[in-house]
């Protein structure tokens, strides 16, 4: 297993832009070993002969089939919308 120090765990914390007091260095020490032992412990697993699962649910196609069918016209298309300028919709100004 990887040799845990202090150094470590301020290199870990610095990649995550965590700023950490020497207290919390020495409280996280203890627990970032425990984690990385419990972690360990599933290379013991046996998967000979387990295929991978990357989606454990299976996956449905829920779309509806398409349709064609006849589309609005421009002016019935903007006919709900109290925003509209030459024969488009007006949305916010984005600066």
């Amino acid at each position: 297993m990887m040799d845990l120090d202090n150094k470590l765990i301020e290199h870990v914390a610095k990649t995550a832009r965590l700023e950490l007091t020497k207290d919390e260095v020495k409280a996280f020490l203890p627990q970032l070993r425990e984690v990385l032992d419990a972690f360990s412990k599933l290379s013991e697993a046996d998967t000979e002969g387990t295929e991978p699962s990357f989606q454990p649910v299976e996956m449905k196609d829920v779309l509806r089939e398409d349709k064609v069918s006849e589309c609005l016209s421009q002016k019935e298309a903007l006919s709900n919308s109290p925003n509209t300028k030459d024969g488009y919709f007006k949305g916010p100004r984005a600066v």
